[in-house]
Order: structure tokens, then C-alpha cells, then sequence
């Protein structure tokens, strides 16, 4: 396939990372996923808000880990860093905090690196979680991140993604065998109590009909993620209810609709 037609092929299917895009209000989409994003809508009216919600977890739990001295970040399913993600947030609280970004969608890498060229401190690479060995050993995260030291790992929103449970358990598993003593995880996933089946199964219908299948999963399964690391008070818990701000925070007063449990842990 010449370049134009790889190019063509990437614009006509939609993207996960650019339908995220989307509903966080982004400019780093084409109208076949603003068009994959409306029948999501039609499916669950609150996608915006949950997006946004999701974002919002991220950003706290970014800003709680560059207090607390962490100055890796390995952002894995990244999408598109666009205003208020985790160099900005991370970096604004300590100048010098390195961040690896990886996502397996081509076209949301190169707006990455569109928009990081002038960061010297954050870059990214294309891969998929999946080949967690391949990006642990990839020359770019080695010369990003040492980690032999303590390092922050983000994988939010992108588990679901990984539809057999060995596969997606594998993917944190080897995350943690390779960090220091000392490391972190953030991890958010969509919930299945709580939420009207109906929703979930036309959601992993619209998901699956694009190329990109999901996974929802239950509470106990997302506990799982975080064997071998001790949970970062309050544990793990609806995203509006990790570490709020205060009585605005985006969804804080029905955290419950917004299907997602989230939480952080530390390596021992």
C-alpha cells in the first residue's frame, strides 16, 4: 500500500484515540469518528461527561504522584496529549518530569509528535500494550525513562480494549515485574454494576462493528489489575471519588453514572 492510500485507510475508519478526542471537546479528529462518537452518544447521552470525568481522574492522580516526587511517567493507550494531559500537568509542577507516550493508533501519534517537537522532555512512540515486552525494551523508552528508578504508569481507559482477561492481566503483570520498588500505577476501566446492560452490550456492538472490540468489566476483574501493588488511599473507587477537589468536581455528585472505577498503586 503506497503512502497515499495508507493514509486514505487511516482517515476513513474511525479511531478510538480520535473518537476520545472527540467527546473531550479535541480538534484531532475527521468526521468519520465525530460520526462513530454521535451513535456512542445515541447509545450513552453522558459519553462526553464520562470522558471528561476520566480525564479529570487523570489529571488529579498526575498532579497527586508529581508531588510526591515522581519524575517518569510511561503513559500507555495515550491518544492524542492535547491541552491538560500529563506533560502539562506533570511538567508544570516539576520542569525536568519525562514522559513516554504510547498509542497503538498511527494517526494520533503523529499529532503527538506534532505536538511534542518542541518538548524535549516527551515524545512518543507507536505500539501496541499488548507487546508489553516490545515497549519495556523499545530504544526510546530507554533512553525516556529509567526505570530503574520509581516510575509512574498510566493505563487509563485502555484495558477495555484488551478484550481476554489473561492478555490484559499479562499487560499490568509485566508493568510491574519491570518497575522499581516504589512505582506507581494508575489505572481507570468501565464498570458493569451500576450500568444498564443494554447500554453495555449496543456499546461493545458499536465498538466491535469499527474494528476496535471492548471489554467491559466488573469490579472484581478491575481489582485484580492491582495485585502486587498497595492501593493509594482511597483505593480503588468511582473516579469522581478519587481524591476530589472539591464540591464542583466533574461528576462528584453522581459519581455512580459515570461507570468507571478507578484508583492508583504503589509497587512495594
Amino acid at each position: 500500500m503506497d503512502k497515499p492510500d495508507l493514509a486514505r485507510s487511516l482517515t476513513e475508519r474511525p479511531s478510538a484515540a480520535r473518537i476520545y478526542d472527540y467527546l473531550l471537546g479535541g480538534y484531532h479528529n475527521f468526521e468519520v469518528d465525530r460520526m462513530a462518537a454521535q451513535r456512542f452518544i445515541d447509545i450513552l447521552p453522558d459519553a462526553p461527561m464520562i470522558m471528561r470525568t476520566n480525564r479529570a481522574f487523570l489529571r488529579r492522580a498526575v498532579k497527586f504522584l508529581a508531588e510526591q516526587g515522581i519524575d517518569q511517567f510511561l503513559d500507555l493507550g495515550s491518544g492524542i496529549p492535547t491541552v491538560g494531559n500529563v506533560h502539562e500537568i506533570a511538567q508544570e509542577i516539576n520542569p525536568s518530569v519525562r514522559v513516554m507516550y504510547v498509542d497503538i493508533d498511527p494517526v494520533a501519534v503523529r499529532h503527538s509528535e506534532e505536538i511534542l517537537k518542541e518538548n524535549p522532555n516527551a515524545t512518543v512512540i507507536q505500539a501496541d500494550i499488548c507487546q508489553t515486552d516490545h515497549i519495556l525494551e523499545h530504544p526510546t523508552v530507554l533512553r525516556m525513562l529509567d526505570l530503574s528508578k520509581p516510575t509512574a504508569v498510566l493505563i487509563t481507559s485502555v484495558l477495555l480494549f484488551v478484550t481476554d482477561d489473561e492478555e490484559a492481566y499479562c499487560v499490568v503483570r509485566t508493568v510491574r515485574d519491570a518497575l522499581a520498588p516504589d512505582s506507581y500505577i494508575v489505572l481507570s476501566h468501565g464498570i458493569l454494576e451500576g450500568v444498564v446492560q443494554e447500554q453495555v452490550d449496543q456499546s461493545e456492538s458499536l465498538y466491535a462493528s469499527i474494528g476496535t472490540p471492548i471489554k467491559i468489566r466488573s469490579r472484581n476483574q478491575i481489582e485484580s489489575f492491582f495485585e502486587g501493588f498497595e492501593p493509594v488511599e482511597p483505593g480503588l473507587t468511582f473516579l469522581p471519588f478519587w481524591r476530589p477537589e472539591g464540591p464542583d468536581d466533574l461528576s462528584i455528585g453522581e459519581p455512580k453514572s459515570m461507570g468507571q472505577y478507578g484508583g492508583v498503586g504503589r509497587k512495594l
